[in-house]
Protein backbone atom coordinates (compact mmCIF):
# COMPACT_ATOMS: atom_id res chain seq x y z
CA UNK A 1 0.00 0.00 0.00
CA UNK A 2 2.80 2.40 0.87
CA UNK A 3 4.49 1.79 -2.48
CA UNK A 4 1.20 2.40 -4.32
CA UNK A 5 0.61 5.74 -2.60
CA UNK A 6 4.15 6.91 -3.27
CA UNK A 7 3.86 5.87 -6.91
CA UNK A 8 0.57 7.74 -7.34
CA UNK A 9 1.93 10.94 -5.81
CA UNK A 10 5.18 10.76 -7.75
CA UNK A 11 3.25 10.30 -10.97
CA UNK A 12 1.86 13.80 -10.45
CA UNK A 13 5.38 15.06 -9.94
CA UNK A 14 4.62 16.21 -6.41
CA UNK A 15 7.49 15.93 -4.03
CA UNK A 16 8.04 17.80 -0.80
CA UNK A 17 11.54 16.80 0.17
CA UNK A 18 12.80 17.74 3.60
CA UNK A 19 16.36 16.78 4.23
CA UNK A 20 18.24 17.53 7.39
CA UNK A 21 21.51 16.76 9.00
CA UNK A 22 21.33 17.34 12.71
CA UNK A 23 24.42 17.87 14.71
CA UNK A 24 25.48 15.89 17.72
CA UNK A 25 24.57 17.36 21.09
CA UNK A 26 27.98 19.03 21.52
CA UNK A 27 28.04 20.54 18.01
CA UNK A 28 26.14 23.86 17.77
CA UNK A 29 26.08 23.86 13.95
CA UNK A 30 23.15 22.31 12.08
CA UNK A 31 22.73 22.03 8.32
CA UNK A 32 19.20 21.51 7.02
CA UNK A 33 17.18 21.88 3.87
CA UNK A 34 13.70 21.74 2.42
CA UNK A 35 12.38 21.12 -1.08
CA UNK A 36 8.72 21.39 -2.04
CA UNK A 37 7.30 20.74 -5.49
CA UNK A 38 3.61 20.65 -6.34
CA UNK A 39 0.93 20.32 -8.95
CA UNK A 40 -2.31 22.33 -8.89
CA UNK A 41 -5.18 22.29 -11.38
CA UNK A 42 -7.19 25.52 -11.40
CA UNK A 43 -10.61 25.05 -13.05
CA UNK A 44 -10.44 28.66 -14.23
CA UNK A 45 -7.70 27.38 -16.57
CA UNK A 46 -5.61 30.60 -16.68
CA UNK A 47 -3.85 30.75 -20.03
CA UNK A 48 -0.67 32.22 -18.50
CA UNK A 49 -0.65 29.54 -15.76
CA UNK A 50 -0.81 32.21 -13.04
CA UNK A 51 -3.41 31.67 -10.36
CA UNK A 52 -5.22 34.64 -8.68
CA UNK A 53 -2.65 37.26 -7.74
CA UNK A 54 -3.54 37.37 -4.03
CA UNK A 55 -1.93 33.91 -3.79
CA UNK A 56 1.85 33.72 -3.41
CA UNK A 57 2.40 30.02 -2.76
CA UNK A 58 1.20 27.10 -4.92
CA UNK A 59 0.32 29.78 -7.47
CA UNK A 60 1.00 28.03 -10.79
CA UNK A 61 -1.70 26.16 -12.71
CA UNK A 62 -1.35 22.84 -14.53
CA UNK A 63 2.39 22.44 -14.25
CA UNK A 64 4.81 20.69 -11.94
CA UNK A 65 6.60 23.51 -10.14
CA UNK A 66 9.05 24.12 -7.36
CA UNK A 67 7.08 26.03 -4.77
CA UNK A 68 9.81 26.47 -2.22
CA UNK A 69 13.22 25.04 -1.52
CA UNK A 70 15.98 26.15 0.82
CA UNK A 71 19.26 25.09 2.34
CA UNK A 72 20.10 26.42 5.78
CA UNK A 73 23.01 26.63 8.18
CA UNK A 74 22.13 27.45 11.79
CA UNK A 75 24.53 28.01 14.70
CA UNK A 76 23.51 28.18 18.39
CA UNK A 77 25.81 27.64 21.36
CA UNK A 78 23.32 29.16 23.84
CA UNK A 79 25.32 32.42 23.91
CA UNK A 80 25.34 33.48 20.25
CA UNK A 81 23.25 32.24 17.35
CA UNK A 82 22.88 32.81 13.64
CA UNK A 83 20.99 31.49 10.63
CA UNK A 84 21.64 31.72 6.91
CA UNK A 85 19.16 30.13 4.50
CA UNK A 86 19.01 30.54 0.72
CA UNK A 87 15.89 29.67 -1.24
CA UNK A 88 14.36 29.31 -4.69
CA UNK A 89 10.92 28.58 -6.15
CA UNK A 90 7.68 30.15 -7.33
CA UNK A 91 6.97 31.28 -3.76
CA UNK A 92 10.22 33.28 -3.72
CA UNK A 93 9.53 34.76 -7.17
CA UNK A 94 6.04 35.94 -6.21
CA UNK A 95 6.48 36.91 -2.59
CA UNK A 96 9.81 38.73 -2.92
CA UNK A 97 9.11 40.37 -6.28
CA UNK A 98 9.75 43.82 -4.81
CA UNK A 99 13.23 42.91 -3.52
CA UNK A 100 16.27 43.55 -5.75
CA UNK A 101 18.71 40.99 -7.13
CA UNK A 102 19.95 38.20 -4.90
CA UNK A 103 17.85 39.41 -1.97
CA UNK A 104 15.00 37.49 -3.61
CA UNK A 105 16.85 34.30 -2.70
CA UNK A 106 17.30 34.97 1.03
CA UNK A 107 14.95 33.03 3.26
CA UNK A 108 16.67 33.91 6.54
CA UNK A 109 19.89 35.70 7.42
CA UNK A 110 20.18 36.82 11.02
CA UNK A 111 22.48 36.85 14.01
CA UNK A 112 21.76 37.10 17.72
CA UNK A 113 23.39 37.34 21.11
CA UNK A 114 22.10 36.36 24.54
CA UNK A 115 22.22 39.45 26.78
CA UNK A 116 21.48 37.83 30.13
CA UNK A 117 23.44 35.18 32.00
CA UNK A 118 20.43 34.00 33.97
CA UNK A 119 17.44 34.61 31.68
CA UNK A 120 16.54 33.56 28.14
CA UNK A 121 16.82 37.10 26.75
CA UNK A 122 18.14 37.69 23.22
CA UNK A 123 18.80 40.44 20.71
CA UNK A 124 18.66 39.36 17.04
CA UNK A 125 19.09 41.35 13.83
CA UNK A 126 18.76 40.57 10.13
CA UNK A 127 16.13 38.88 7.98
CA UNK A 128 13.85 36.42 9.72
CA UNK A 129 10.48 34.72 9.49
CA UNK A 130 7.48 36.86 10.36
CA UNK A 131 6.18 37.04 13.93
CA UNK A 132 2.66 37.33 12.52
CA UNK A 133 0.29 34.37 12.13
CA UNK A 134 0.34 30.61 12.60
CA UNK A 135 1.34 29.61 9.05
CA UNK A 136 4.76 29.81 7.43
CA UNK A 137 6.23 29.21 3.98
CA UNK A 138 7.18 25.66 5.02
CA UNK A 139 4.18 23.57 4.04
CA UNK A 140 5.02 20.56 6.20
CA UNK A 141 4.61 22.75 9.30
CA UNK A 142 1.04 23.77 8.41
CA UNK A 143 -2.26 21.94 8.79
CA UNK A 144 -3.34 22.66 5.21
CA UNK A 145 -1.44 22.13 1.99
CA UNK A 146 -1.97 25.76 0.94
CA UNK A 147 -1.90 28.91 3.07
CA UNK A 148 -4.95 30.90 4.14
CA UNK A 149 -5.82 34.23 2.51
CA UNK A 150 -4.83 36.10 5.66
CA UNK A 151 -1.41 34.39 5.74
CA UNK A 152 -0.82 35.07 2.03
CA UNK A 153 -1.55 38.76 2.54
CA UNK A 154 0.35 39.51 5.72
CA UNK A 155 4.14 39.35 6.09
CA UNK A 156 5.89 36.00 5.61
CA UNK A 157 9.23 37.63 6.41
CA UNK A 158 10.59 40.81 7.98
CA UNK A 159 13.94 42.52 8.43
CA UNK A 160 15.23 44.59 11.31
CA UNK A 161 16.08 43.89 14.95
CA UNK A 162 14.21 42.32 17.83
CA UNK A 163 14.50 41.70 21.55
CA UNK A 164 12.88 38.46 22.74
CA UNK A 165 12.31 36.84 26.11
CA UNK A 166 11.17 33.32 26.99
CA UNK A 167 10.11 32.61 30.57
CA UNK A 168 11.90 29.97 32.63
CA UNK A 169 8.92 27.60 32.37
CA UNK A 170 8.61 28.39 28.60
CA UNK A 171 4.94 29.30 29.02
CA UNK A 172 5.48 32.93 27.95
CA UNK A 173 7.26 34.41 24.94
CA UNK A 174 7.53 38.17 24.45
CA UNK A 175 9.22 40.04 21.63
CA UNK A 176 9.55 43.67 20.54
CA UNK A 177 10.64 44.48 16.98
CA UNK A 178 12.14 47.42 15.07
CA UNK A 179 11.47 46.82 11.37
CA UNK A 180 12.32 48.11 7.90
CA UNK A 181 8.70 47.89 6.79
CA UNK A 182 5.78 45.64 5.93
CA UNK A 183 7.42 42.52 4.47
CA UNK A 184 10.49 44.43 3.33
CA UNK A 185 14.17 43.59 3.28
CA UNK A 186 15.00 47.01 1.83
CA UNK A 187 12.95 50.06 2.69
CA UNK A 188 10.55 51.63 0.22
CA UNK A 189 12.44 54.46 -1.58
CA UNK A 190 11.82 57.72 0.23
CA UNK A 191 10.69 55.98 3.43
CA UNK A 192 12.71 56.88 6.54
CA UNK A 193 9.98 55.96 9.04
CA UNK A 194 10.80 53.01 11.31
CA UNK A 195 8.17 50.36 11.84
CA UNK A 196 7.47 48.47 15.04
CA UNK A 197 5.91 45.21 16.10
CA UNK A 198 5.29 42.97 19.06
CA UNK A 199 4.57 39.33 19.75
CA UNK A 200 3.13 37.81 22.91
CA UNK A 201 2.58 34.06 23.10
CA UNK A 202 1.13 32.10 26.01
CA UNK A 203 1.50 28.32 26.00
CA UNK A 204 0.34 27.07 29.42
CA UNK A 205 0.50 23.43 28.29
CA UNK A 206 0.81 21.31 25.15
CA UNK A 207 -2.90 21.71 24.38
CA UNK A 208 -3.29 25.50 24.25
CA UNK A 209 -1.44 28.30 22.47
CA UNK A 210 -2.65 31.92 22.38
CA UNK A 211 -0.79 34.52 20.32
CA UNK A 212 -1.02 38.28 19.77
CA UNK A 213 1.14 40.02 17.12
CA UNK A 214 1.16 43.53 15.70
CA UNK A 215 2.69 45.87 13.12
CA UNK A 216 2.80 49.68 13.21
CA UNK A 217 4.48 51.57 10.40
CA UNK A 218 4.24 52.86 6.85
CA UNK A 219 4.70 51.13 3.51
CA UNK A 220 4.81 54.38 1.52
CA UNK A 221 7.39 57.16 1.01
CA UNK A 222 7.45 59.83 3.73
CA UNK A 223 6.13 62.42 1.25
CA UNK A 224 2.81 60.51 1.12
CA UNK A 225 3.12 58.63 4.41
CA UNK A 226 0.07 56.54 5.28
CA UNK A 227 0.42 54.94 8.70
CA UNK A 228 -0.65 51.30 8.91
CA UNK A 229 -1.84 49.59 12.10
CA UNK A 230 -2.28 45.84 12.06
CA UNK A 231 -3.03 43.15 14.62
CA UNK A 232 -3.19 39.35 14.39
CA UNK A 233 -4.63 37.11 17.07
CA UNK A 234 -4.95 33.34 17.03
CA UNK A 235 -5.54 30.42 19.33
CA UNK A 236 -4.52 26.82 18.74
CA UNK A 237 -6.26 24.14 20.78
CA UNK A 238 -5.73 20.38 20.99
CA UNK A 239 -9.23 19.63 22.19
CA UNK A 240 -8.69 15.89 22.30
CA UNK A 241 -6.09 13.40 21.14
CA UNK A 242 -7.79 13.27 17.74
CA UNK A 243 -9.20 16.76 17.24
CA UNK A 244 -7.44 20.12 17.01
CA UNK A 245 -8.70 23.63 16.25
CA UNK A 246 -7.13 26.89 15.12
CA UNK A 247 -9.06 30.16 15.21
CA UNK A 248 -7.46 33.33 13.90
CA UNK A 249 -8.42 36.92 13.21
CA UNK A 250 -6.54 39.69 11.37
CA UNK A 251 -7.54 43.33 11.33
CA UNK A 252 -5.82 46.37 9.93
CA UNK A 253 -6.28 50.09 9.33
CA UNK A 254 -4.37 52.51 7.10
CA UNK A 255 -4.65 56.26 6.76
CA UNK A 256 -6.56 57.44 3.69
CA UNK A 257 -3.91 60.13 3.19
CA UNK A 258 -0.96 61.62 5.02
CA UNK A 259 -2.08 63.32 8.24
CA UNK A 260 -5.68 62.16 7.76
CA UNK A 261 -7.93 61.07 10.60
CA UNK A 262 -9.82 58.83 8.19
CA UNK A 263 -8.78 55.22 7.70
CA UNK A 264 -9.33 52.34 5.33
CA UNK A 265 -9.95 49.03 7.11
CA UNK A 266 -9.61 45.33 6.36
CA UNK A 267 -10.16 42.17 8.38
CA UNK A 268 -10.08 38.40 8.05
CA UNK A 269 -11.37 35.60 10.30
CA UNK A 270 -10.30 31.97 9.78
CA UNK A 271 -11.23 28.66 11.40
CA UNK A 272 -9.38 25.38 10.82
CA UNK A 273 -10.31 21.99 12.24
CA UNK A 274 -8.07 18.94 12.10
CA UNK A 275 -9.21 15.37 12.79
CA UNK A 276 -6.67 12.55 13.12
CA UNK A 277 -8.58 9.26 13.44
CA UNK A 278 -5.33 7.30 13.30
CA UNK A 279 -1.63 8.10 13.47
CA UNK A 280 -1.43 7.73 9.68
CA UNK A 281 -4.49 9.72 8.63
CA UNK A 282 -5.60 13.33 9.11
CA UNK A 283 -8.40 15.44 7.64
CA UNK A 284 -8.35 19.24 7.83
CA UNK A 285 -11.09 21.71 6.88
CA UNK A 286 -10.74 25.48 6.64
CA UNK A 287 -13.34 28.26 6.42
CA UNK A 288 -12.21 31.85 5.97
CA UNK A 289 -13.34 35.30 4.90
CA UNK A 290 -11.27 38.28 3.78
CA UNK A 291 -12.75 41.75 3.52
CA UNK A 292 -10.71 44.57 1.98
CA UNK A 293 -13.33 46.89 0.48
CA UNK A 294 -10.87 49.76 0.10
CA UNK A 295 -8.17 47.55 -1.51
CA UNK A 296 -5.37 48.39 0.90
CA UNK A 297 -3.85 44.91 0.58
CA UNK A 298 -5.65 43.17 -2.33
CA UNK A 299 -6.45 45.18 -5.43
CA UNK A 300 -9.24 43.98 -7.73
CA UNK A 301 -10.73 47.27 -8.92
CA UNK A 302 -14.03 46.56 -7.20
CA UNK A 303 -13.18 45.76 -3.60
CA UNK A 304 -12.13 42.36 -2.28
CA UNK A 305 -14.73 40.50 -0.16
CA UNK A 306 -14.19 36.78 -0.54
CA UNK A 307 -15.06 33.57 1.28
CA UNK A 308 -12.75 30.58 1.08
CA UNK A 309 -13.27 26.90 1.92
CA UNK A 310 -10.82 24.03 1.70
CA UNK A 311 -10.60 20.38 2.60
CA UNK A 312 -7.44 18.32 2.65
CA UNK A 313 -6.51 14.73 3.35
CA UNK A 314 -3.12 13.83 4.80
CA UNK A 315 -1.80 10.28 4.62
CA UNK A 316 1.26 9.41 6.71
CA UNK A 317 2.54 6.90 4.21
CA UNK A 318 5.40 6.02 6.51
CA UNK A 319 7.07 7.68 9.47
CA UNK A 320 8.80 10.31 7.38
CA UNK A 321 6.55 10.50 4.29
CA UNK A 322 3.40 12.66 4.14
CA UNK A 323 1.10 12.71 1.12
CA UNK A 324 -1.51 15.47 0.80
CA UNK A 325 -4.50 16.20 -1.42
CA UNK A 326 -6.47 19.44 -1.15
CA UNK A 327 -9.49 20.98 -2.79
CA UNK A 328 -10.18 24.68 -2.33
CA UNK A 329 -12.80 27.14 -3.49
CA UNK A 330 -13.13 30.93 -3.39
CA UNK A 331 -16.41 32.80 -3.63
CA UNK A 332 -16.57 36.55 -4.07
CA UNK A 333 -19.34 38.11 -2.03
CA UNK A 334 -20.29 40.66 -4.68
CA UNK A 335 -18.16 41.10 -7.76
CA UNK A 336 -16.90 38.90 -10.58
CA UNK A 337 -13.20 39.06 -9.73
CA UNK A 338 -12.23 35.61 -11.08
CA UNK A 339 -12.26 34.06 -14.57
CA UNK A 340 -13.83 30.77 -15.65
CA UNK A 341 -12.36 28.33 -18.16
CA UNK A 342 -13.72 30.47 -21.02
CA UNK A 343 -11.99 33.53 -19.50
CA UNK A 344 -15.37 35.02 -18.63
CA UNK A 345 -15.61 36.94 -15.33
CA UNK A 346 -17.19 34.94 -12.50
CA UNK A 347 -17.61 35.14 -8.74
CA UNK A 348 -15.99 31.81 -7.93
CA UNK A 349 -12.76 29.87 -8.34
CA UNK A 350 -11.93 26.23 -7.59
CA UNK A 351 -8.76 24.16 -7.65
CA UNK A 352 -7.45 20.79 -6.58
CA UNK A 353 -3.82 19.94 -5.83
CA UNK A 354 -1.60 17.38 -4.18
CA UNK A 355 1.86 17.10 -2.64
CA UNK A 356 4.24 14.64 -1.04
CA UNK A 357 6.73 15.43 1.71
CA UNK A 358 9.69 13.28 2.69
CA UNK A 359 11.69 13.99 5.82
CA UNK A 360 15.22 12.61 6.15
CA UNK A 361 17.10 13.05 9.40
CA UNK A 362 20.64 11.76 9.82
CA UNK A 363 23.02 12.15 12.74
CA UNK A 364 26.42 13.55 11.84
Amino acid sequence: MNKILISIAMSFGLVNLIFAQTSSSDNPLKISGYLETYYVYDFGEPVDHNRPDFLYSFNRHNEVSLNFGYIQAAYDNDQVRGTLALMAGTYANANLAAEPGVLKNIFEANAGVKISKTKNLWVDAGIFGSHIGFESAIGANCWNMTRGILAENSPYYLSGAKVSYTSDNEAWFLSGLLLNGWQRIQRVPGNQTPAFGHQLTWTPNDKVTLNSSSFIGSDTPDSTRQMRYFHNFYGQFQISKKFGLIAGFDMGAQQVAKGSNDYHHWYSPVLIGRFTPTEKLAVSARAEYYSDKDEVIISTGSGFQTFGYSLNLDVQVMENVLWRVEGRTFSSRRDEIFLDSQQVPTQSNFFIGTSLSIALIDEL
